[in-house]
């Protein structure tokens, strides 16, 4: 099967890895994708990531934290076929398996992971709810889910700013605020739940990377992936620092352990 509309085709694969690191499709590369796990001990334990985009975390939660199954789930063929390439040059096949999979519910057993990992990519899922409630289902008694994700600050409509942010990425965002997400945590049953404003951060990295866009690499990023193309990631860039300054736009570390 292929996708018949990428919203992360090989072009934008290249671009964000650019930006980011090799295998990673979100800001902040391998040092914020460990933050989202800080405190937690993965040693020994089979994880899922949801979203594993093109497979740098997936390794990242096996190789260097020391999981000991790591199955990598997206639902875009392109972004797939890359996190295959990349954990199989690392000799991480048998660690880490990546499986191109349908929006919907987990297809995943009851009960068989110890911690549901999602970096930036559930911002995809409009229902929150089910979500959390699938995440709830899947974890072992004492398992944690640990995620981050592109927030708003408030329920209701997005602002025009915000608006235009999401029609200018043009990635099917379905943005939840921290209050509907502590929401659907606690009714799903969850406890121990936190949720930690990452915006302050990501304001200073997003005019950092939007600095690389337009300053004296912008050249060299124009021969690769054309000016055009550039010209849009500098536009978008600058609607969505318009947001962060704002507050409205509030990536978030979200954290919560099914009880014992």
């Amino acid at each position: 099967m292929t996708d018949p509309d990428p919203l992360y085709d090989n072009q934008h694969i290249a671009f964000l890895e650019e930006i980011w690191g090799e295998g990673f499709l979100s800001p902040g590369g391998a040092e914020e994708a460990t933050r989202v796990v800080q405190g937690l001990d993965l040693k020994g334990l089979t994880a899922l990531d949801i979203g594993c985009g093109s497979g740098a975390i997936s390794v990242l939660l096996a190789r260097d934290l020391g999981a000991a199954k790591v199955i990598g789930i997206d639902v875009e063929d392109e972004v797939c076929a890359a996190a295959r390439k990349f954990v199989a040059r690392l000799g991480l096949s048998q660690r880490v398996e990546i499986r191109r999979v349908d929006p919907g519910p987990l297809d995943v057993a009851d009960q068989s992971l110890d911690l549901v990992y999602s970096k930036d990519s559930i911002i995809h899922i409009p229902d929150k709810e089910s979500l959390c409630q699938d995440v709830f289902r899947v974890l072992n008694p004492g398992g944690w889910f640990a995620a981050s994700d592109w927030l708003m600050s408030h329920d209701g409509p997005p602002s025009a700013d915000m608006q235009a942010y999401i029609t200018a990425e043009d990635l099917d965002f379905a943005m939840a605020s921290p209050d509907r997400y502590r929401r659907a945590l606690e009714a799903a049953g969850f406890i121990n739940i936190s949720l930690r404003n990452r915006n302050p951060w990501y304001r200073e990295v997003a005019q950092q990377e939007l600095d690389l866009l337009t300053g004296l690499e912008r050249p060299r990023l124009e021969a690769a992936h054309g000016q055009a193309f550039i010209a849009g990631q500098q536009s978008t860039w600058r609607a969505m620092i318009k947001v962060l300054n704002s507050g409205e736009h509030c990536p978030h570390h979200l954290r919560a352990q099914r009880p014992v």
